[in-house]
């Protein structure tokens, strides 16, 4: 017998699959209490939401996710009973944090604010099978385990970076890695939007940063950039999943394609030719010329009226042709330059051995090798109140190889298998830092090696994930042996939704097919 229309569930479980454990999630979630009846989907599960407008998007979004799998109509209306309920509503969740209750009548998901209901039901998609992602009807049963989780994020900074500049990457590839992301409760997206190899966004009062020096990449392929309507486009449907875009224009240095646009940005007034390679540090803006900070100041300008966005970030890694002095000079004219336009300074951790604004963030990108002079002033701009943004190369970068056999990637931070990624506690990672100085984790991905989104994928999963999890789980939760078994069983999943993954051995995935990059 088929399901009852009304949605009830039926007198008898049929026979099939267990429902996901509620423990069974990434990122594991901050309280899990297990218990009850499953919910069970059916033809007549209508998605009830509250009467305001946010609950509502978050319930269409649910719905565009569940109709293709399920063939079932699953209405978004403010009226009837059971189904799954989406509400707003007072409770200790925070910003983000949620409360998911399921049992035979129903699930429910109460958050205080509209990005916690969101992550609420990145939970409940990863709580059914993982046929659900699929885009063709699936048999199921759809059955959502019985219990309660109550979740809030250890972090409000869960980043993921995306270097658009080595290699373009259009608007649609750039869709495709944020559905990714959020599918991790991440809640920024930064793009690096400017290198040597490439500018990546209109300008209008600096027409050919974009026509001229976004008209290349590594390798010397065509390039691309981003029209204003494009990058708005992207702003808006990394809102619509609750990421915060996070724009970079990197200055002093990784700017030889700003520099050969318009050659009154140098020094000797010559512009140099655009750039295809790979090596750094070579380039800088001259730091002397006052052009320089009428270029500056225009970009900031433009970039900041496209971003609602709280911060924008200018760089300042491997300024290595820019002397110390004149590097502390450029950063002491840029940064009020941001705040001007009513943004938040970020900066590489280089921007520590100047004078960070305040309320300035510090993206620490080191190594575990790393000098301790080096770890101990971005420790004392720390105590002196600059907030850290955790990238460890050889525990968070994405680009970096496996292992000597992987076809992508770069190995100058060493191999980051797996494990290495996830097991390190963001809180304890540099010493002298307050605790309270972390504002949380990001995974970057550098594209010298990468140029579509199968190669994104297989180098960001099965990372991407552990990285989310240190920026959102508790520390308590934190447990390597547990975690690779979460990560095995996340594998249907990517493969229902075409990502290609790395089979690493250090995790015990599902006997299926090998997913590698094209």
């Amino acid at each position: 017998m088929g399901a009852s229309l009304t949605g009830a569930a039926p007198a008898r479980e049929p026979r099939g699959p267990a429902p996901v454990p509620l423990d069974r999630v990434i990122p594991a979630p901050a309280s899990v209490q297990p218990g009850g009846s499953p919910y069970r989907i059916t033809r007549g599960t209508q998605i009830r939401v509250d009467g305001t407008h946010e609950a509502r998007r978050v319930g269409e979004y649910l719905a565009d996710v569940l109709r293709p799998s399920t063939g079932y109509r699953l209405p978004v209306t403010a009226h009837g009973r059971g189904g799954i309920r989406l509400q707003l509503g007072k409770g200790p969740f925070g910003d983000e944090g949620y409360r998911l209750h399921s049992g035979r009548s129903g699930v429910t998901i109460t958050a205080a604010e509209p990005a916690g209901l969101f992550h609420g039901v990145q939970t409940l998609r990863q709580l059914l099978p993982p046929a659900v992602e699929k885009d063709t009807v699936q048999p199921g049963p759809w059955l959502v385990a019985g219990g309660t989780i109550v979740d809030t994020p250890r972090y409000g900074w869960r980043g993921a970076m995306l270097d658009v500049s080595r290699h373009f990457f259009s608007v649609g590839e750039v869709k495709r890695y944020i559905d990714q992301l959020a599918l991790y409760k991440i809640n920024k997206l930064h793009l690096h939007l400017s290198d040597d190899q490439g500018w990546r966004i209109a300008i209008d009062s600096w027409p050919r940063l974009a026509t001229y020096g976004g008209s290349t990449e590594v390798g010397g392929g065509p390039g691309g950039y981003y029209t204003k309507a494009d990058y708005k486009e992207i702003v808006r449907y990394a809102a619509s999943r609750h990421l915060e875009v996070v724009p970079e224009i990197d200055m002093p240095g990784h700017t030889n394609a700003a520099l050969a646009s318009y050659a009154d940005l140098n020094c000797d007034g010559v512009a140099p030719p655009l750039y295809t390679g790979t090596e750094v540090g070579f380039s800088s803006l001259c730091v002397g010329k006052e052009i320089t900070y009428d270029f500056v100041e225009d970009v900031v300008r433009e970039l900041a009226a496209l971003t609602p966005g709280r911060y924008l970030h200018i760089g300042g890694d491997e300024a290595h042709s820019t002397p110390h002095e004149d590097y502390v000079k450029f950063m002491d004219r840029v940064q009020p330059i941001v705040a001007k336009y009513g943004k938040t300074v970020i900066g590489w951790h280089q921007l520590t051995g100047a004078t960070p604004a305040k309320g300035a963030l510090a993206q620490y990108w080191g190594l575990d090798g790393t000098s301790s002079a080096e770890k101990e002033q971005v420790a004392a701009a720390a105590r002196a109140g600059t907030g850290l943004i955790l990238s460890p190369a050889d525990r968070a970068y994405l680009d970096m190889k496996y292992d000597k056999d992987t076809p992508l990637g770069l190995s100058w931070a060493g191999y980051v298998e797996v494990q290495r990624s996830y097991d390190w506690d963001p809180a304890a990672y540099l010493p002298g830092v307050p605790a309270s100085a972390i504002r949380g984790v990001e995974a970057p991905l550098w594209t010298e090696t990468l140029e579509n989104s199968a190669h994104v994928e297989y180098m960001a999963f099965p990372r991407l994930p552990g990285v989310a999890e240190l920026g959102w789980s508790p520390a308590a939760t934190h447990d390597w042996a547990d975690y690779r078994v979460r990560l095995a069983s996340q594998a249907p999943r990517w493969e229902a939704l075409g990502i290609g993954y790395h089979r690493s051995p250090q995790v015990p995935w599902p006997a299926t097919g090998d997913r590698t990059a094209d």
